[in-house]
């Protein structure tokens, strides 16, 4: 098997704050511990992250398999909650997906789409008692 190798280099910057470069990139963001877990929540937590990489591995994964099919999918919006355990270990308990698209269904396309939003990398990385959400919404014909 091949596999594909991405850095990130991080600091931790003091205050449950970390800052993380991309190093293809150079892109950078800071994470920050939430409000519930001694910190600040003014950045996105580690676990906000994990939460949003599978809602933006959704979306991705949806508009590789649509411009296959010739559909464009820019514009297209997503809403991702994600709840904690309240009991020890603490850990992501439920992700809830919503992604409305900008398109109307079209029955050549449609099945196909939906199909995939559970098997983004991200999906099949996260441990299986991660309850997963999804509900999809496509544009008026």
């Amino acid at each position: 098997m091949t596999t594909h190798s991405v850095r990130a280099t991080l600091v931790y910057t003091g205050d449950l704050r970390c800052e993380a470069v991309h190093a293809p990139s150079g892109t950078q963001l800071q994470t920050d511990a939430p409000t519930d877990n001694q910190g600040r929540g003014e950045a996105f937590s580690p676990t906000d992250l994990v939460a949003t990489a599978w809602a933006t591995c959704v979306l991705t994964t949806m508009a590789i398999v649509a411009n296959r099919h010739k559909v464009e999918l820019k514009g297209a919006t997503a809403t991702v909650d994600k709840e904690m355990t309240t009991s020890s270990p603490r850990r992501i308990a439920k992700l809830t997906l919503h992604i409305t698209l900008p398109v109307p269904a079209s029955r050549d396309v449609g099945g196909v789409i939906e199909r995939v939003m559970s098997h983004c990398p991200v999906s099949h990385s996260l441990h299986p008692d991660v309850e997963k959400i999804y509900t999809l919404s496509w544009a008026s014909e």
